[in-house]
């Protein structure tokens, strides 16, 4: 049984990384003018573009910043910041004060929008090889930017009167964003062509387009889709840049509204429900019934699925890679009236939306920070091999604990708002995305690293200080003999080392030479312990300004892996 969808409006969400070290280096011109690496992403992302994706920026221009600006009671920053914690409002919303100049009031987010010019009409299309397709309107674009190098990238699209196998063919198939094989492509189950085009004036345009006929990894990077490319084109995806976070698919943040005038009497407690829930919860195509086992798919609904309005028909459904709003129909909640706007599809469009953006920075966060642990525990496992730590690599380590700590007590939070529903909600999609659990394991890799790097030098220290204790023994012995001959002794003990005459100019001669050899292989002992060992008491000698001109820049450690090397940057 088929039914009809009233409003279907999606998100289609790709949280991606930044390779901070990369962009800094290969954008000197920009950031080198800045004091903190996200007070130049303004100046970057309007001036900067990759080859080969600038077609939609000669469309619809750049990205342009979107702060809230005011604050008035019908303001949407009032209305989307109330229901927060204050905590929240100042960490997870990109609000500038009405001084520009005031950057202390400033969060460590940037929030940008692209919007067509005029009149014009950006859509999403998509076909594969079997004749289905979808023509959907492009009525959000959003790019979130966190000063950790996390961003998402929010395209959000809306169709009107569906059926339910267009609606689940949309979420389904356009958030593809690259084949895990080429058989997917020739069996359908990746669209074989996706576009941007842009209509204005009775005139249709393609600005970006992918029909993923070639494709090929560059290092560890899979090819990534040409739509995705064109809008992150700040960001040279071919050299290692950005790259993505998650698998081949983006995150379904959706609400669909179920045509109340064409379901059957009885839909909502039907089987029949229960199916078309499944296949949306778990972002499958229309089918006849339960995708997978039935005993398996409901015991799986009723871990993700709130429950708390099915009375009205409305389902909230969280998995690690969908988020669902799920309602029969439009209608006045309570006292909120329907002609003030839907309160349903309003709370999906502000604070659930937020919430899932936080939700997904959190996880996205969280598998940044578990490659980066790797590929530092790398860099230190062939130190450790060699018998040396390079200063290098132990600043790489303090670097990640002392960004995990920022994590943990600036960005991190249990709790976004005060009511029940909100905190329900939030919490299940944190169960599902698994950021407890995540948070703790890595926690705990950072702490044993930094742990290991702890004893490490506990051991060198223990080292350098007996060294330095043999070496003050000797030094002391050294001393104590020089300064027995500088006593002030008479009598014989004078005539024979201090005044000597013709029968004790050997003895004399012999005492000076020994006492001089016992001095001076003291002093050479001592310089070449320092010396041999210059590592460990360079730090200590050397002024910290000499130091730090020494080191070298903080390099990337994700341009490396098989597969297509990206060409030298020209004057490298």
């Amino acid at each position: 049984m088929s039914v009809g969808i009233q409003h279907l409006h999606t998100y289609f969400l790709f949280p991606f990384s930044i390779d901070k070290q990369s962009v800094v280096q290969d954008h000197a011109e920009v950031f080198s003018k800045y004091p903190h690496w996200i007070d130049g992403l303004d100046e970057w992302l309007l001036t900067h573009q990759s080859d080969g994706c600038s077609g939609i920026v000669r469309a619809i221009g750049p990205w342009r910043r979107s702060a809230y600006m005011r604050f008035d009671l019908d303001s949407p920053a009032y209305q989307d910041m109330v229901f927060f914690h204050p905590y929240v409002r100042r960490v997870f919303f990109d609000a500038r004060d009405e001084n520009p100049g005031n950057d202390d009031s400033e969060s460590l987010m940037r929030c940008y929008t692209m919007r067509p010019p005029g009149e014009a009409k950006l859509y999403f299309e998509a076909s594969d090889g079997r004749g289905r397709s979808a023509r959907c309107e492009v009525t959000d674009l959003r790019l979130f930017l966190m000063a950790n190098g996390i961003g998402i990238l929010s395209i959000g699209v809306e169709a009107f009167h569906l059926t339910e196998q267009e609606a689940l063919w949309i979420n389904e198939a356009m958030r593809k964003v690259y084949p895990s094989s080429g058989r997917q492509v020739r069996e359908a189950r990746v669209p074989n062509r996706s576009a941007f085009t842009i209509e204005s004036g009775g005139k249709s345009t393609t600005i970006a387009e992918e029909n993923f006929q070639t494709g090929v990894m560059h290092g560890f990077l899979p090819p990534l889709s040409k739509l995705i490319t064109s809008l992150l084109y700040f960001a040279d995806y071919q050299d290692q840049e950005l790259e993505p976070v998650l698998d081949e698919r983006m995150i379904v943040y959706t609400y669909c509204a179920i045509d109340p005038r064409k379901a059957p009497e009885g839909y909502i407690g039907s089987r029949e429900y229960q199916v078309f829930l499944s296949r949306l919860l778990y972002v499958d195509r229309a089918g006849g019934g339960f995708r997978y086992d039935e005993e398996f798919t409901r015991k799986q609904m009723a871990r993700q699925l709130y429950r708390r309005w099915v009375h009205q028909g409305t389902y909230y459904g969280f998995t690690s890679y969908s988020n669902i709003t799920c309602t029969f129909g439009a209608f006045d909640c309570d006292e909120h009236e329907l002609r003030e706007g839907f309160l349903i599809h309003r709370m999906f469009n502000t604070r659930y939306y937020l919430m899932a953006m936080v939700a997904l920075f959190y996880r996205a966060t969280l598998l940044d920070f578990a490659e980066r642990t790797a590929l530092v525990s790398r860099q230190l496992f062939k130190d450790m091999e060699d018998g040396r730590l390079a200063t290098e690599n132990v600043r790489l380590t303090a670097d990640l604990r002392a960004e995990f700590l920022h994590f943990s007590n600036y960005w991190y939070f249990d709790e976004l708002a005060n009511k029940d529903e909100e905190i329900e909600h939030f919490a299940l999609h944190c169960r599902e995305y698994r950021i407890e659990q995540m948070k703790q394991e890595i926690e705990e890799e950072i702490d044993k690293l930094n742990e290991s790097l702890h004893n490490h030098y506990q051991f060198r220290n223990t080292e350098a200080v007996n060294r330095l204790a043999m070496l003050s023994l000797i030094l002391g012995a050294g001393a104590v003999a020089t300064g027995f001959f500088g006593m002030n002794f008479q009598g014989r003990f004078e005539q024979v080392f201090f005044r000597p005459g013709f029968a004790g100019g050997l003895l004399h001669t012999g005492a000076v030479a020994s006492v001089a050899l016992l001095g001076l292989g003291a002093i050479g002992f001592g310089a070449f312990m320092i010396v041999s060992n210059w590592t460990d008491y360079r730090e200590s000698l050397l002024p910290r300004w000499w130091l730090q001109r020494g080191m070298p820049h903080q390099r990337s450690l994700r341009r490396s892996g098989p597969g297509v090397v990206p060409p030298p940057r020209p004057g490298s």
